[in-house]
């Protein structure tokens, strides 16, 4: 799996020819596409577009949206399983009970590091990914944990690469 942090809160997550995208700034390519908050206009080559809660089974992707509130309104939370592993993109720093068993985390730190970074550690994740963060607030929240994270083009793992891990966070650099 090779996920590419594209900015705020978008991601690209490939594994070989299936592709999953998450909150994309610009019209993409992917089997499937999700938002967390109101869905951006997409294209014919978007695949499967998922806007809020719900379960859906995409091509081997299985995925179950939970709706959350924040500051600003409603947001969808995805719990999706893809090659073996357990993907969660947090569209608020309120997460449903039903989250357990993470691999990797994705959760947005910009509003408030300290707490993003307590949810994250809650939820016992093998893998945290920052994202909709300053350099401030990224500074923070990598402080939070105690670690020194050295961002990376792209993050390419597979499950067995992720056992013994706990809450290790991994910076991406933004396409």
């Amino acid at each position: 799996m090779i996920i590419t942090y594209q900015g705020k809160t978008a991601f690209k997550i490939s594994q070989g020819s299936l592709g999953l995208s998450i909150n994309p700034k610009a019209k993409t390519s992917a089997d499937v596409t999700l938002f967390t908050g109101s869905a951006e206009e997409t294209s014919d080559k978007s695949g499967f577009v998922i806007t809020g809660p719900g379960e859906y089974e995409i091509k081997d992707i299985f995925i179950k949206g939970f709706l959350a509130k924040d500051g600003t309104g409603f947001k969808t939370t995805y719990l999706s399983t893809f090659e073996g592993m357990k993907l969660c993109f947090l569209g608020s720093l309120e997460a449903p009970e039903e989250i357990e068993d993470v691999d990797i985390l994705f959760v947005p730190v910009n509003s408030d590091p300290t707490k993003a970074y307590k949810l994250a550690v809650s939820l016992e994740p093998s893998v945290i990914i920052p994202m909709d963060y300053d350099e401030k607030s990224l500074e923070q929240f990598v402080k939070e944990g105690g670690e020194k994270a050295e961002p990376i083009d792209k993050l390419v793992v597979k499950k067995k690469d992720l056992e013994g891990k706990e809450s290790e966070i991994v910076v991406l650099k933004e396409e």
